[in-house]
């Protein structure tokens, strides 16, 4: 582009450049319509007149358009102008990871929180067949609100299929490149996996995988040699962590992760034991030793007395009527059990000492008053207790009508079909989760401590519900359905499947 053409492409003016390769360049640029600040990537004049790079750059492009993700650089239009192909792309500002780690290795949880968001993207992205092939920590963007982007989905190469970088491309390109791709062997997604492996370690120990220099030695390297374990390179790193990079930069495809979420729920349980051995640090400092100091006295908590919990309402007739009553019990009580309560009291002194409602009786003071509506229409003799108990009678009730009846027989249809449903969704659970087991296993790992338990709670939890219904007990299936529901959910979380 001539000076002039750089201040304007069709509707957008360009602001400043913001790199280039042997791809071509990438601007900022303000579309002069609706005012918004986006990135322009212009291929170079010389690669847009090599058709068949021409065709696939476009195809990719159709491809783009239908990647919508929150950690991916979103494609906003592209066009054709002066005979260049453009893109016009979100936007993202903020870092590249590679610029970051210009300042050092990340610490383990934000590598992990970053390479985690990575890997969503890659799931997504592997899901609708969209292999990147260039996954590299500069073609992920860190934004100030620490959003990672991944940047530059299928960028053509003049020898993409082959596994190769282009020449004039980024060398660094080679630092990430998978044993298949440096070999032109067919890639899948487990090249990208390979590559976030590559990234992670370095990420983590602030070191390339491989020291060689020369390009065929650093390809020869990704195909022959066993990179050092990162527990080697930064001993404070968790064992775990560096097992599971070497996992994923295993040379062979079937010894690596097979999916991104598999790769991400592996980096989730080195997530989850470090929170807790973070925790369990914490928990294990004490303060530096002080000077003992004497702890103040408690404040006295004031208690209330056995006569003001026993207060009738606060009217006069009211209280005349309670002290009646309350004699009236002394008398009895005196006359009828005054033996055996003293001789309780002096063997249980101590535990009745100890309960609330007793302690701050005297021996003599009555009982707490019976309930003031018993008492409320009485005469102001004393009262008769046979009476009270037999208005108290509880009536004995009806059988089931037939709504009921109809209502119950619903209600067990309806625990049914729902206990059916959740049966399915706990038999894909378990289809989801055995091979995965198996393929940590593989690597000495094994599944998350709480992914575990919920795996066994969902199971107990469904058979429970079924014994309920076999037994037409409503109320149990339902609690036990609903338990199970929540551990399958909590599984299909961690599968991705939610």
């Amino acid at each position: 582009m001539t000076e002039q053409e750089r201040k304007r492409l069709g509707d957008y003016e360009i602001v400043r450049e913001l790199g280039h390769g042997g791809m071509g360049q990438v601007y900022l640029v303000r579309n002069v319509i609706s005012d918004r600040i986006e990135a322009m990537k212009v291929l170079l004049p010389d690669l847009a007149q090599q058709g068949d790079l021409a065709n696939r750059f476009m195809r990719e492009i159709k491809v783009l358009a239908s990647l919508e993700h929150p950690n991916i650089a979103q494609l906003r239009t592209a066009f054709t102008a002066e005979n260049q192909l453009v893109m016009i792309m979100e936007y993202v500002d903020g870092e590249t990871l590679a610029d970051r780690l210009e300042r050092g290795a990340f610490t383990v949880p934000d590598a992990l929180n970053y390479i985690g968001q990575v890997l969503g993207a890659l799931s997504y992205a592997h899901g609708k067949g969209i292999i990147h092939r260039d996954i590299k920590p500069a073609n992920m963007m860190l934004t100030p609100q620490g959003v990672v982007k991944l940047m530059d989905f299928g960028i053509a190469r003049a020898s993409t299929d082959l596994g190769m970088t282009a020449t004039g491309a980024t060398v660094g390109s080679l630092d990430y490149m998978s044993p298949e791709q440096v070999k032109a062997e067919p890639t899948d997604a487990r090249s990208d996996l390979y590559a976030v492996g590559v990234s992670l370690y370095q990420m983590v120990t602030g070191h390339r995988m491989f020291s060689a220099t020369s390009s065929f030695s650093v390809m020869e390297a990704h195909v022959k040699e066993i990179p050092r374990p990162p527990i080697e390179v930064q001993p404070t790193l968790p064992k775990a962590l560096s097992d599971i990079i070497m996992m994923g930069v295993a040379k062979e495809p079937a010894k690596r992760f097979q999916t991104a979420d598999a790769f991400r729920n592996a980096l989730s349980q080195v997530s989850t034991s470090s929170a807790a051995a973070d925790a369990a640090t914490a928990s294990q400092v004490q303060p530096p030793p002080m000077a003992q100091a004497v702890p103040p006295p408690p404040t006295p908590v004031p208690q209330p007395s056995a006569y003001a919990t026993a207060q009738p309402p606060a009217s006069g007739r009211g209280r005349h009527i309670g002290w009646l009553l309350a004699a009236a019990i002394v008398v009895l009580v005196a006359i009828f059990g005054g033996t055996q309560v003293y001789r309780s009291r002096q063997q249980n002194g101590a535990i009745n000492s100890a309960a609330p409602s007793n302690a701050t009786q005297p021996a003599a003071q009555p009982p707490a008053a019976p309930p003031a509506p018993v008492e409320s229409n009485a005469p102001a003799s004393a009262p008769q207790p046979g009476k009270a108990h037999q208005t108290a009678q509880p009536e004995v009730p009806a059988g089931p009508t037939p709504e009921e009846i109809a209502a119950q027989k619903k209600l067990m249809d309806d625990l049914e079909n729902e206990t059916d449903h959740l049966d399915s969704r706990a038999a894909a659970v378990e289809s989801g989760l055995d091979p995965l087991e198996q393929q940590m296993q593989q690597s000495g790992l094994g599944l998350r401590g709480d992914i575990v338990a919920a795996r066994s709670n969902m199971r107990n939890d469904l058979a429970k519900a079924k014994q309920a219904l076999a037994g037409a007990d409503t109320d149990r299936a339902r609690k036990y359905l609903d338990l199970a529901s929540h551990e399958v959910e909590k599984l299909e979380e961690f599968l991705g499947r939610r």
